[in-house]
């Protein structure tokens, strides 16, 4: 990864709460979106071109139960 954890700006999910399992963070660069567990800020990392990560983002709203 070129860009250093210091460089980017970090948003939690507004789903994830300090009590609760599902704790995500995301960064977003102009090519790239980064995630990464808020428990784990060292450990690893997933990266998505914008495009990559849209389709992932429909996809999940729409797979999900009602």
């Amino acid at each position: 990864m070129t860009t250093g954890s210091s460089e980017l700006k970090w948003y939690k999910s507004s789903y994830s709460t300090n009590d609760g399992p599902e704790c995500v963070e995301v960064a977003a660069t102009p090519h790239t979106i980064h995630i990464r567990d808020s428990k784990n800020t060292h450990g690893p990392r997933l990266a998505f071109t914008p495009d990559r990560w849209t389709a992932f983002v429909t996809f999940a709203v729409t797979s999900s139960p009602s």
